[in-house]
């Protein structure tokens, strides 16, 4: 399981990127350099919240220390770049927030190791990488600016990160029925991502 968590994100990245054949990658350097050094930073100072039990403060700590937080900052990093022209505003942030995932990954995989929680090793990076590439997803339709879409897309990029935290809630207190329906909401956007980018790269 550790292994899973260690490897998941670097290996869907490769092939994402197959499947989105860009020969240069704006900022990638950056974003691996900014993921590694919060990661580093939440490993030594641990919990930015405190959990608490199942109520209110865990589903905060879920948002802010697993899921939305940490998926949802690559993107507003690379919306700053690209406000200021550190980035194209067309480039692809989605390659940006696996690449920032990356030592995440990592760093939490060694943080984990000695819980052996497969909802932590093994749900929690694919939840990531559902949530990431889904908003990316809803984003690139935002850049692409069809019409009224964007409406729905931007409340979708909005809503992904909330969901996939309290599906790590919802199976965290074992209210597993809950976590598995919004964990495959999560799964959604990103199949249809997936299945979008396989028939352009065609």
């Amino acid at each position: 399981m550790i292994l899973f968590c260690f490897l998941w994100t670097p290996l869907f990245y490769l092939f994402w990127r197959s499947l989105n054949d860009e020969s240069t990658l704006e900022g990638g350097t950056w974003a691996l350099i900014l993921g590694a050094i919060l990661a580093f930073f939440r490993f030594f100072l641990g919990a930015f919240v405190n959990p608490g039990g199942f109520g209110l403060a865990r589903w905060i700590s879920a948002c802010v220390d697993y899921v939305a937080l940490p998926v949802a900052l690559p993107y507003l990093v690379c919306l700053v770049f690209a406000t200021f022209r550190f980035i194209s505003p067309s480039s692809n942030f989605t390659n940006y927030a696996f690449l920032w995932l990356i030592p995440v990954a990592a760093v939490r995989a060694l943080g984990w190791s000695s819980q052996n929680d497969p909802i932590l090793l093994m749900a929690m990076p694919v939840l990531w990488t559902a949530v990431a590439l889904g908003m990316g997803f809803f984003l690139r339709i935002m850049q692409n600016g069809f019409g009224l879409a964007s409406i729905p897309a931007a409340l979708g990029a909005l809503a992904l990160p909330f969901i996939g935290s309290t599906s790590y809630w919802a199976l965290f207190g074992q209210r597993n029925t809950l976590g598995f329906i919004l964990f495959g909401v999560c799964l959604i956007p990103m199949a249809v991502s997936l299945v979008h980018s396989f028939l352009e790269a065609r």
